[in-house]
């Protein structure tokens, strides 16, 4: 028997082991120049999964993707570009943080029946690209509902590994 590797032992244990207070606010619920973005995560069924995790890794408001520490111990330390939300039962997740000057958030998904993680991107309004286009809804928030199978299935990246 082998010694199973991380990639095979992706969920459902999100909620226990690696959420952390703070860890879906890049700033400040409600701060000056903040934005929420959330969504909801379903399975290919169409229903919601109450047990995913999203990573999402980002540039400021300026564009500059951060490279600093402390995303752990964020409060005090500055914008970090990286946050983490477990989904809750409804299979919702939200981030506080704030509009990147590149077009993008890089997106990674946890969920329980994946043998490894997905990679995607959620775009700015007005971007234009099908399945990876956020909406803006009348109160400002951007939405973006992660599909991992079916017909509206969001489209996924793969990378080399090193």
């Amino acid at each position: 028997m082998t010694e199973a590797t991380p990639g095979q032992t992706v969920g459902p244990f999100f909620h226990h082991a690696l959420a952390y207070p703070g860890d879906a606010e890049l700033v400040p619920f409600g701060a000056a120049g903040s934005v929420v973005l959330h969504g909801y995560v379903y399975d290919g069924s169409g229903d919601v999964v109450p047990d995913a995790m999203i990573e999402i890794r980002q540039a400021d408001a300026s564009g500059v993707v951060p490279a600093i520490g402390g995303s752990l111990r964020r409060r005090g330390h500055g914008f970090t570009g990286w946050g983490r939300c477990c989904t809750d039962f409804a299979g919702h997740y939200w981030f506080s943080t704030v509009e990147p000057g590149a077009p993008f958030f890089a997106v990674t998904v946890f969920a329980r029946g994946l043998l490894d993680r997905l990679f995607t991107r959620i775009y700015l309004p007005g971007a234009d690209l099908d399945g990876l286009t956020a909406t803006r809804e009348a109160d400002g928030r951007l939405r973006f509902d992660i599909h991992l199978q079916g017909p509206s299935e969001t489209p996924f990246f793969t990378f080399p590994r090193s």
